[in-house]
């Protein structure tokens, strides 16, 4: 690759990953929070070892040009220097000084950086994955008094499937997320998806909401309800599930890749 367009690429890319980092949050779309400082790094990093690159080149010229200054041409110089160096195609006739043409595709995930924003995962994406199995659990402490209970939907799957106790029986419940249509048969699921590091190991986390419309797809709304009877509560035969008592929209999360309690602010 030509060294003029590698310092583009290095510097493109280190301002690319300082503008989802650092001005915006766009980041969030592909990494846990926790990784931004990782990302503000690594874009000066590059920032500076394009601009390093580029001072270098600047110099060399300077050199290159000056030591041309102090030469006496002669008769015949040219055609011996280009036949001791066998010219830039090393005397076979083929020019390797260009650059391979799919070297050019590096600029399109830079510019995207740049460019444009990546969709944010959600019921696309959601209604195609199989929610994940929760944590295994031996105890759960009790509930809050609070009514109704701010819940996590992990915390709700786990209790509804785990919990011997039967805590969540007949207790008002309030969760938030994102509605994901449920398909086939109608209704919806309250949804979250949860990054362990990236969108790359993205997991979903699903509860079947009851008695209520189908709010549109994508829509971050806090439901409240108790848990929807069937099988044995406390076992795998226990559906995850909600009866609805109401459903109002809130305002997307900054970083939604997280299965956060629900909040009186996002309202």
């Amino acid at each position: 690759m030509k060294r003029p367009v590698q310092v583009v690429l290095l510097v493109l890319g280190g301002l690319g990953l300082l503008r989802a980092s650092l001005l915006t949050d766009l980041y969030l779309r592909y990494v846990k929070q926790d990784l931004r400082p990782v990302l503000i790094a690594s874009g000066v990093l590059l920032l500076l070892l394009g601009v390093a690159d580029a001072v270098s080149q600047w110099r060399h010229r300077g050199e290159h040009h000056g030591h041309r200054g102090h030469h006496v041409d002669t008769p015949g110089r040219e055609s011996q220097e280009a036949e001791g160096q066998g010219g830039e195609d090393g005397g076979h006739g083929h020019d390797h000084s260009g650059m391979p043409r799919a070297a050019w595709l590096l600029f399109l995930p830079v510019l995207s950086l740049l460019l444009y924003a990546p969709p944010a995962l959600g019921a696309y994406t959601a209604a195609r994955e199989t929610p994940a199995a929760v944590d295994e659990r031996q105890h759960f402490g009790p509930l809050p008094l609070a009514s109704p209970v701010p819940m996590t939907l992990s915390d709700f799957t786990g209790r509804v499937r785990q919990d011997r106790a039967r805590a969540v029986k007949g207790r008002d419940i309030e969760m938030t997320g994102f509605v994901t249509p449920r398909g086939q048969g109608g209704g919806w699921y309250l949804t979250r998806i949860i990054f362990s590091c990236c969108a790359a190991d993205a997991r979903t986390v699903k509860v079947r909401m009851y008695g209520s419309a189908v709010p549109p797809a994508d829509t971050w709304v806090a439901v409240t309800g108790t848990w929807h009877p069937g099988g044995t509560l406390g076992t795998p035969s226990a559906p995850v599930a909600l009866d609805t008592r109401s459903v109002e929209r809130i305002t997307r999360p900054v970083n939604a890749y997280t299965d956060d309690l629900p909040l009186a602010t996002s309202r």
